[in-house]
């Protein structure tokens, strides 16, 4: 997630980005991103804007490394992590956010806590796609919609692309079609002042294929299944929190 906002934000133009981590490796992989490379984490000193982008077992250990001053922002991207556990670790102002992976083209999916978030978090996020400002007990559901929904998406992209294999499409074909097809009806949604149901009804002619196809999906179980499969991932995003809490207080 680190190396997308990194190429998501270089791809906009508008940032100085520093990268910061221990491994050689992961530094070497983002390197033609970023403006610098470093693994001195007393670096952040100097940033208007500080990303913590780790694996939340070790987000206390990073905290406890950076010293931030009350004009810095810092954000958390950690799943399951609190704003109110960063608070208590830096002078810095904490926004929590759950963003995802395709920060990397500019069409990220964000939710960001609504308390802390500045004008400079605002612009920053706009650079690499959209956001949403939550409350923070909003962030589990959050999660399982738009940090997990990208693989539902892909497995739906699928399933329409091996529909036209099957239907005579070539493989490349079929997933281009079905690929820019989302991403097409995704856009429309987002700029449209119509409500999904009613962008439905405009592409449904009477007696015509669409119709055909939404019939069959009405009559099917598909919408209780998407549901189940965000429940079920934002039952883990609570347990994960739980068991990061459970740790915190040991």
């Amino acid at each position: 997630m680190g190396s997308a906002l990194i190429k998501g934000l270089h791809r906009s133009g508008k940032h100085t980005v520093t990268a910061c981590d221990l491994d050689p490796d992961a530094l070497e992989s983002v390197a033609d991103y970023v403006d610098h490379t470093t693994s001195d984490v007393s670096e952040a000193s100097a940033a208007d804007v500080v990303i913590v982008a780790v694996k939340p077992d070790i987000v206390g250990a990073v905290l406890s490394d950076l010293d931030l001053s009350p004009d810095q922002t810092l954000l958390s991207i950690a799943a399951g992590v609190s704003t109110d556990y960063v608070e208590a670790r830096t002078d810095a102002n904490v926004v929590r956010i759950m963003p995802n992976l395709a920060a990397e083209t500019g069409d990220m999916a964000a939710a960001v806590t609504a308390d802390g978030v500045t004008d400079e978090v605002r612009e920053l996020l706009d650079d690499v796609g959209e956001f949403a400002e939550i409350d923070e007990a909003k962030m589990d559901i959050a999660t399982a919609v738009n940090g997990s929904g990208p693989a539902f998406v892909f497995y739906l992209i699928q399933a329409m692309a091996d529909a036209g294999v099957e239907g005579g499409l070539e493989e490349d074909d079929a997933e281009t079609l079905a690929a820019q097809t989302f991403k097409g009806a995704a856009e429309t949604v987002l700029r449209s002042e119509q409500s999904v149901d009613e962008l439905i009804d405009a592409v449904c002619s009477p007696n015509g294929t669409t119709i055909e196809g939404m019939e069959v999906l009405w009559d099917s179980d598909a919408d209780a299944d998407v549901a189940a499969a965000v429940a079920a991932a934002e039952e883990r995003s609570e347990e994960l929190a739980a068991e990061f809490g459970s740790e915190d207080d040991e």
